[in-house]
Protein backbone atom coordinates (compact mmCIF):
# COMPACT_ATOMS: atom_id res chain seq x y z
CA UNK A 1 0.00 0.00 0.00
CA UNK A 2 1.50 3.17 -0.93
CA UNK A 3 0.14 6.42 1.36
CA UNK A 4 0.32 10.03 -0.35
CA UNK A 5 1.02 12.43 2.49
CA UNK A 6 0.37 15.57 0.92
CA UNK A 7 0.60 19.23 2.08
CA UNK A 8 -1.32 22.06 0.46
CA UNK A 9 -1.02 25.98 0.09
CA UNK A 10 -3.90 26.86 -1.29
CA UNK A 11 -2.95 30.36 -0.94
CA UNK A 12 0.11 29.80 -2.63
CA UNK A 13 2.49 31.25 0.78
CA UNK A 14 5.27 29.05 -0.77
CA UNK A 15 5.06 30.91 -4.33
CA UNK A 16 4.46 34.16 -2.83
CA UNK A 17 7.44 34.07 -0.26
CA UNK A 18 9.93 32.11 -1.81
CA UNK A 19 9.17 32.16 -5.59
CA UNK A 20 9.15 28.06 -5.57
CA UNK A 21 6.29 26.77 -7.91
CA UNK A 22 4.73 23.90 -7.34
CA UNK A 23 4.41 20.69 -7.14
CA UNK A 24 7.44 19.38 -5.22
CA UNK A 25 7.42 16.02 -4.90
CA UNK A 26 9.90 13.99 -3.02
CA UNK A 27 11.50 13.34 0.59
CA UNK A 28 14.39 15.12 -0.74
CA UNK A 29 12.64 17.96 -2.69
CA UNK A 30 10.41 18.83 0.58
CA UNK A 31 12.95 19.02 2.66
CA UNK A 32 14.54 21.19 0.55
CA UNK A 33 11.79 23.43 0.14
CA UNK A 34 11.30 23.66 4.48
CA UNK A 35 14.81 25.67 4.12
CA UNK A 36 13.66 27.88 1.13
CA UNK A 37 10.53 28.66 3.00
CA UNK A 38 11.78 29.05 5.98
CA UNK A 39 14.45 31.27 4.86
CA UNK A 40 11.89 33.50 3.35
CA UNK A 41 9.29 33.56 5.94
CA UNK A 42 10.47 32.07 9.36
CA UNK A 43 6.97 32.92 11.07
CA UNK A 44 5.03 31.34 8.23
CA UNK A 45 2.78 28.33 9.70
CA UNK A 46 2.84 26.86 6.23
CA UNK A 47 6.36 25.75 7.26
CA UNK A 48 5.30 23.93 10.52
CA UNK A 49 2.66 22.22 7.92
CA UNK A 50 5.58 21.04 5.38
CA UNK A 51 7.30 19.74 8.55
CA UNK A 52 4.40 17.56 9.24
CA UNK A 53 3.93 16.43 6.14
CA UNK A 54 7.62 15.30 6.49
CA UNK A 55 7.03 13.71 9.96
CA UNK A 56 4.14 11.81 8.86
CA UNK A 57 5.85 9.94 6.19
CA UNK A 58 8.56 9.13 8.28
CA UNK A 59 5.86 7.72 10.76
CA UNK A 60 3.76 5.43 8.46
CA UNK A 61 7.67 4.51 6.81
CA UNK A 62 8.55 3.50 10.23
CA UNK A 63 5.72 1.16 10.16
CA UNK A 64 5.94 -0.23 6.80
CA UNK A 65 4.23 1.30 4.75
CA UNK A 66 5.16 2.92 1.23
CA UNK A 67 4.63 6.84 1.36
CA UNK A 68 5.15 10.00 -1.63
CA UNK A 69 5.04 12.86 0.02
CA UNK A 70 4.54 16.03 -1.85
CA UNK A 71 3.39 19.68 -1.16
CA UNK A 72 1.13 21.59 -3.64
CA UNK A 73 -0.64 25.08 -4.16
CA UNK A 74 -3.21 27.38 -5.53
CA UNK A 75 -2.14 29.80 -8.06
CA UNK A 76 -4.45 32.74 -9.10
CA UNK A 77 -6.72 35.73 -8.11
CA UNK A 78 -10.07 33.88 -7.44
CA UNK A 79 -10.72 31.11 -5.04
CA UNK A 80 -11.64 29.09 -8.12
CA UNK A 81 -8.66 29.40 -10.23
CA UNK A 82 -6.80 28.57 -7.22
CA UNK A 83 -8.93 25.31 -6.43
CA UNK A 84 -7.94 25.00 -10.27
CA UNK A 85 -4.07 25.03 -10.53
CA UNK A 86 -4.26 23.12 -7.01
CA UNK A 87 -6.30 20.11 -9.10
CA UNK A 88 -3.77 20.18 -11.80
CA UNK A 89 -0.98 20.14 -9.39
CA UNK A 90 -2.45 17.15 -8.04
CA UNK A 91 -2.90 15.39 -10.96
CA UNK A 92 0.19 16.09 -12.12
CA UNK A 93 1.57 14.12 -8.80
CA UNK A 94 -1.17 11.45 -10.11
CA UNK A 95 -0.57 10.86 -12.77
CA UNK A 96 3.15 9.93 -12.05
CA UNK A 97 2.85 7.88 -8.63
CA UNK A 98 0.60 4.99 -8.03
CA UNK A 99 -1.15 5.45 -4.50
CA UNK A 100 -4.15 4.04 -3.35
CA UNK A 101 -4.87 7.07 -0.57
CA UNK A 102 -3.58 9.87 0.87
CA UNK A 103 -3.03 11.93 3.73
CA UNK A 104 -3.45 15.76 4.01
CA UNK A 105 -1.61 18.31 5.83
CA UNK A 106 -3.11 21.55 5.82
CA UNK A 107 -2.98 24.47 8.67
CA UNK A 108 -5.62 26.65 7.97
CA UNK A 109 -9.31 26.19 7.43
CA UNK A 110 -9.13 27.49 4.05
CA UNK A 111 -6.60 24.78 3.13
CA UNK A 112 -9.15 22.49 4.24
CA UNK A 113 -11.65 23.90 1.66
CA UNK A 114 -9.29 22.10 -0.50
CA UNK A 115 -9.90 18.64 0.79
CA UNK A 116 -12.94 17.95 -1.15
CA UNK A 117 -10.73 18.10 -4.40
CA UNK A 118 -8.46 15.66 -3.08
CA UNK A 119 -11.26 12.94 -2.07
CA UNK A 120 -12.71 13.99 -6.18
CA UNK A 121 -9.59 11.92 -7.02
CA UNK A 122 -8.53 9.09 -4.23
CA UNK A 123 -9.52 8.33 -0.73
CA UNK A 124 -8.42 10.54 2.10
CA UNK A 125 -7.98 8.63 4.74
CA UNK A 126 -6.61 10.98 7.24
CA UNK A 127 -6.83 14.91 7.58
CA UNK A 128 -4.24 16.60 9.67
CA UNK A 129 -4.35 20.38 10.78
CA UNK A 130 -1.33 21.90 11.89
CA UNK A 131 -1.86 23.89 15.21
CA UNK A 132 1.47 26.16 16.30
CA UNK A 133 1.50 26.60 19.77
CA UNK A 134 2.45 30.09 21.01
CA UNK A 135 3.23 31.27 24.96
CA UNK A 136 1.03 32.98 26.88
CA UNK A 137 1.98 36.27 27.75
CA UNK A 138 2.13 39.76 26.19
CA UNK A 139 4.72 39.45 23.89
CA UNK A 140 3.06 36.63 22.24
CA UNK A 141 0.06 38.25 22.12
CA UNK A 142 1.13 41.50 20.68
CA UNK A 143 2.72 38.69 18.46
CA UNK A 144 -0.29 37.41 17.52
CA UNK A 145 -2.25 40.56 16.66
CA UNK A 146 0.54 41.62 14.62
CA UNK A 147 0.29 38.11 12.82
CA UNK A 148 -3.61 38.84 12.42
CA UNK A 149 -3.30 42.19 11.15
CA UNK A 150 -0.99 40.65 8.45
CA UNK A 151 -3.26 38.71 7.15
CA UNK A 152 -4.98 40.08 4.03
CA UNK A 153 -7.71 37.44 4.24
CA UNK A 154 -8.41 38.84 8.30
CA UNK A 155 -8.31 42.16 7.30
CA UNK A 156 -11.18 42.04 4.68
CA UNK A 157 -13.17 39.88 7.02
CA UNK A 158 -12.97 41.63 9.81
CA UNK A 159 -10.92 44.99 10.31
CA UNK A 160 -12.95 46.35 7.35
CA UNK A 161 -16.43 46.18 8.98
CA UNK A 162 -14.96 47.17 11.96
CA UNK A 163 -13.24 49.83 10.72
CA UNK A 164 -16.04 50.98 8.69
CA UNK A 165 -18.86 50.54 11.59
CA UNK A 166 -16.25 53.00 14.00
CA UNK A 167 -16.38 55.55 11.09
CA UNK A 168 -20.45 55.58 10.82
CA UNK A 169 -20.86 55.56 14.91
CA UNK A 170 -20.34 59.57 15.35
CA UNK A 171 -22.34 60.18 12.07
CA UNK A 172 -25.51 58.54 13.63
CA UNK A 173 -25.10 59.26 16.92
CA UNK A 174 -24.87 63.07 15.38
CA UNK A 175 -28.46 62.64 13.33
CA UNK A 176 -30.08 60.12 15.75
CA UNK A 177 -30.41 59.36 19.03
CA UNK A 178 -28.24 56.65 20.76
CA UNK A 179 -30.76 53.63 20.92
CA UNK A 180 -31.06 54.26 17.01
CA UNK A 181 -27.28 54.69 16.33
CA UNK A 182 -26.48 51.77 18.26
CA UNK A 183 -29.16 49.34 16.44
CA UNK A 184 -28.12 50.62 12.83
CA UNK A 185 -24.10 49.46 13.96
CA UNK A 186 -24.88 46.64 15.09
CA UNK A 187 -26.81 45.65 12.58
CA UNK A 188 -24.15 46.86 9.71
CA UNK A 189 -21.70 44.52 11.56
CA UNK A 190 -23.95 41.57 11.54
CA UNK A 191 -24.53 41.79 8.16
CA UNK A 192 -21.01 42.06 7.27
CA UNK A 193 -20.51 39.02 9.74
CA UNK A 194 -23.23 37.12 7.69
CA UNK A 195 -21.95 38.18 4.67
CA UNK A 196 -18.65 36.34 5.03
CA UNK A 197 -19.93 33.67 7.35
CA UNK A 198 -22.39 32.13 4.87
CA UNK A 199 -19.88 32.96 2.09
CA UNK A 200 -21.56 35.32 -0.13
CA UNK A 201 -18.02 36.94 -0.74
CA UNK A 202 -17.14 34.29 -2.67
CA UNK A 203 -20.23 33.54 -4.73
CA UNK A 204 -20.03 37.91 -5.22
CA UNK A 205 -16.21 36.95 -6.51
CA UNK A 206 -17.14 34.14 -8.67
CA UNK A 207 -20.30 35.48 -9.66
CA UNK A 208 -18.78 37.52 -12.96
CA UNK A 209 -16.62 34.29 -14.38
CA UNK A 210 -19.67 31.90 -14.47
CA UNK A 211 -21.56 35.06 -15.64
CA UNK A 212 -19.40 35.22 -18.37
CA UNK A 213 -19.24 31.51 -19.09
CA UNK A 214 -23.11 30.65 -19.13
CA UNK A 215 -23.03 34.03 -21.68
CA UNK A 216 -20.57 32.56 -24.19
CA UNK A 217 -21.83 28.99 -23.74
CA UNK A 218 -25.12 30.10 -24.57
CA UNK A 219 -27.38 29.46 -21.64
CA UNK A 220 -30.98 30.22 -21.70
CA UNK A 221 -31.03 30.39 -18.42
CA UNK A 222 -29.26 33.52 -18.15
CA UNK A 223 -32.45 35.21 -20.23
CA UNK A 224 -34.99 34.05 -17.48
CA UNK A 225 -32.55 34.98 -14.35
CA UNK A 226 -33.09 38.14 -15.60
CA UNK A 227 -36.70 38.18 -16.17
CA UNK A 228 -37.39 36.37 -13.00
CA UNK A 229 -35.49 39.16 -11.06
CA UNK A 230 -37.56 41.52 -13.16
CA UNK A 231 -41.09 39.25 -11.71
CA UNK A 232 -39.84 39.48 -8.15
CA UNK A 233 -38.64 43.17 -8.03
CA UNK A 234 -42.28 43.70 -9.66
CA UNK A 235 -44.04 41.90 -6.96
CA UNK A 236 -42.12 42.85 -3.80
CA UNK A 237 -43.41 46.57 -5.44
CA UNK A 238 -46.66 45.90 -5.65
CA UNK A 239 -46.78 44.24 -2.35
CA UNK A 240 -45.43 47.06 -0.82
CA UNK A 241 -47.97 49.76 -2.71
CA UNK A 242 -50.54 47.49 -1.28
CA UNK A 243 -49.60 47.45 1.82
CA UNK A 244 -48.87 51.15 2.47
CA UNK A 245 -51.99 52.19 0.44
CA UNK A 246 -54.27 50.18 2.23
CA UNK A 247 -53.47 52.31 5.40
CA UNK A 248 -54.00 49.88 8.17
CA UNK A 249 -52.12 49.99 11.11
CA UNK A 250 -52.11 46.12 11.69
CA UNK A 251 -48.81 44.70 11.12
CA UNK A 252 -50.20 41.45 10.46
CA UNK A 253 -52.68 42.54 8.15
CA UNK A 254 -50.40 44.38 6.46
CA UNK A 255 -47.66 41.16 6.24
CA UNK A 256 -50.38 38.98 4.77
CA UNK A 257 -51.22 42.00 2.50
CA UNK A 258 -48.07 41.91 0.92
CA UNK A 259 -47.89 37.99 1.34
CA UNK A 260 -51.31 37.99 -1.08
CA UNK A 261 -49.96 40.38 -3.88
CA UNK A 262 -46.41 39.45 -3.75
CA UNK A 263 -47.08 35.50 -3.79
CA UNK A 264 -48.15 34.99 -7.49
CA UNK A 265 -45.10 37.30 -9.21
CA UNK A 266 -42.56 35.45 -6.62
CA UNK A 267 -44.26 32.48 -8.00
CA UNK A 268 -44.34 33.27 -11.66
CA UNK A 269 -40.55 34.44 -11.40
CA UNK A 270 -39.18 30.80 -9.89
CA UNK A 271 -41.36 29.30 -12.67
CA UNK A 272 -39.53 31.41 -15.32
CA UNK A 273 -35.58 30.22 -13.49
CA UNK A 274 -36.78 26.82 -13.16
CA UNK A 275 -37.63 26.43 -16.56
CA UNK A 276 -34.36 28.22 -17.82
CA UNK A 277 -32.97 25.67 -16.14
CA UNK A 278 -34.88 23.25 -17.65
CA UNK A 279 -33.79 24.14 -21.21
CA UNK A 280 -30.19 24.39 -20.47
CA UNK A 281 -30.60 20.60 -19.10
CA UNK A 282 -32.80 19.83 -22.14
CA UNK A 283 -30.11 21.01 -24.72
CA UNK A 284 -26.89 19.91 -23.28
CA UNK A 285 -27.77 16.85 -22.26
CA UNK A 286 -31.25 15.93 -23.95
CA UNK A 287 -32.59 14.56 -20.64
CA UNK A 288 -34.27 16.23 -17.83
CA UNK A 289 -32.79 15.28 -14.04
CA UNK A 290 -36.00 14.83 -11.87
CA UNK A 291 -34.90 17.71 -9.83
CA UNK A 292 -35.26 20.15 -12.41
CA UNK A 293 -38.47 18.69 -13.49
CA UNK A 294 -40.14 18.62 -10.21
CA UNK A 295 -39.05 22.17 -9.82
CA UNK A 296 -41.80 23.94 -11.47
CA UNK A 297 -44.48 21.45 -10.00
CA UNK A 298 -43.65 21.95 -6.64
CA UNK A 299 -43.09 26.13 -6.87
CA UNK A 300 -46.63 26.37 -8.12
CA UNK A 301 -48.22 23.99 -5.64
CA UNK A 302 -46.04 26.37 -2.56
CA UNK A 303 -47.21 29.76 -4.09
CA UNK A 304 -51.21 28.25 -4.17
CA UNK A 305 -51.22 27.12 -0.64
CA UNK A 306 -49.57 29.94 0.55
CA UNK A 307 -52.20 32.32 -1.30
CA UNK A 308 -54.94 30.72 0.06
CA UNK A 309 -53.93 30.56 3.89
CA UNK A 310 -52.99 34.62 3.10
CA UNK A 311 -56.72 35.03 1.24
CA UNK A 312 -57.67 32.90 4.24
CA UNK A 313 -56.33 35.23 6.70
CA UNK A 314 -57.43 38.42 5.00
CA UNK A 315 -61.00 37.99 4.45
CA UNK A 316 -61.38 36.95 8.33
CA UNK A 317 -59.30 39.72 9.37
CA UNK A 318 -59.58 42.69 7.07
CA UNK A 319 -63.10 41.66 5.18
CA UNK A 320 -61.72 41.25 1.98
CA UNK A 321 -64.73 39.74 -0.57
CA UNK A 322 -65.12 36.46 -1.00
CA UNK A 323 -63.51 34.21 -3.84
CA UNK A 324 -66.56 33.80 -6.61
CA UNK A 325 -66.27 31.08 -9.67
CA UNK A 326 -68.67 30.26 -12.15
CA UNK A 327 -70.72 32.26 -9.95
CA UNK A 328 -70.19 30.76 -7.03
CA UNK A 329 -69.66 32.47 -3.63
CA UNK A 330 -67.38 30.62 -0.93
CA UNK A 331 -66.52 31.50 1.56
CA UNK A 332 -63.06 32.03 3.81
CA UNK A 333 -62.96 28.27 4.91
CA UNK A 334 -64.18 26.77 1.86
CA UNK A 335 -61.54 28.64 -0.64
CA UNK A 336 -59.20 27.79 1.52
CA UNK A 337 -59.38 24.18 1.20
CA UNK A 338 -59.67 24.93 -2.47
CA UNK A 339 -56.56 26.43 -2.80
CA UNK A 340 -54.88 23.20 -0.19
CA UNK A 341 -56.91 20.45 -2.98
CA UNK A 342 -55.26 22.24 -5.78
CA UNK A 343 -51.89 22.58 -4.56
CA UNK A 344 -51.76 19.09 -3.36
CA UNK A 345 -52.97 17.76 -6.64
CA UNK A 346 -50.65 19.43 -8.43
CA UNK A 347 -47.51 18.51 -6.32
CA UNK A 348 -49.14 15.23 -7.07
CA UNK A 349 -48.86 15.59 -10.92
CA UNK A 350 -45.36 17.01 -10.65
CA UNK A 351 -44.26 13.94 -8.46
CA UNK A 352 -46.12 11.40 -11.31
CA UNK A 353 -44.59 13.10 -14.15
CA UNK A 354 -41.13 12.90 -13.09
CA UNK A 355 -41.72 9.52 -11.81
CA UNK A 356 -43.15 8.60 -15.73
CA UNK A 357 -39.79 10.62 -17.15
CA UNK A 358 -37.27 9.05 -14.86
CA UNK A 359 -39.24 5.40 -15.68
CA UNK A 360 -38.51 6.37 -19.71
CA UNK A 361 -35.32 7.04 -19.41
CA UNK A 362 -34.19 4.22 -17.62
CA UNK A 363 -35.86 1.94 -19.81
CA UNK A 364 -34.27 3.89 -22.93
CA UNK A 365 -31.21 3.01 -21.22
CA UNK A 366 -32.08 -0.89 -20.54
CA UNK A 367 -32.85 -0.89 -24.32
CA UNK A 368 -29.52 -0.05 -25.12
CA UNK A 369 -27.66 -2.50 -23.08
CA UNK A 370 -29.62 -4.95 -24.44
CA UNK A 371 -29.11 -3.86 -28.17
CA UNK A 372 -25.25 -3.66 -27.26
CA UNK A 373 -25.45 -6.74 -26.11
CA UNK A 374 -26.80 -8.29 -28.97
CA UNK A 375 -24.31 -6.88 -31.18
CA UNK A 376 -26.60 -3.95 -31.86
CA UNK A 377 -26.05 -0.21 -32.18
CA UNK A 378 -27.91 1.68 -29.75
CA UNK A 379 -28.00 4.55 -33.02
CA UNK A 380 -29.42 2.41 -34.89
CA UNK A 381 -26.79 1.59 -37.37
CA UNK A 382 -25.39 -1.84 -38.38
CA UNK A 383 -24.27 -4.51 -35.77
CA UNK A 384 -20.46 -4.43 -34.68
CA UNK A 385 -18.86 -7.24 -36.13
CA UNK A 386 -15.14 -6.93 -34.82
CA UNK A 387 -15.63 -9.50 -31.82
CA UNK A 388 -18.18 -10.84 -29.54
CA UNK A 389 -18.90 -8.69 -26.49
CA UNK A 390 -18.24 -9.73 -22.91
Amino acid sequence: MTTLVLCVDRADDIGRKSGVRTPVVGWDAVRSLVTEVGLADPEDAIVNSILESLRVARDLEDGGEETVVAVVSGTGESGVGRDRALAGGLDSVLDRYDVDGAVVVVDSAADERAVPIVESRLPVDSVDRVVVRQARDIESTYYLLKQFTGDEELRETVLVPLGIGLILLPVLLVQFSPAIAVAGLTSLLGAALLYYGLGVDEFVETAPERAREALYSGQVSVVTYVVAAGLAVVGASLGAFETTGSGTGDLLVATMQFVYTAVPWLAAAALTASLGRLLDELIRDEAVRSPYLNLPFGVAALGLVVRGFAGWFLERRAGRAHLTILDVTMSATQRLALFIVAGIVLALVGFRVTTRVSEETIDEALDDVIEVEAGERPDGGEPDDRGDHE
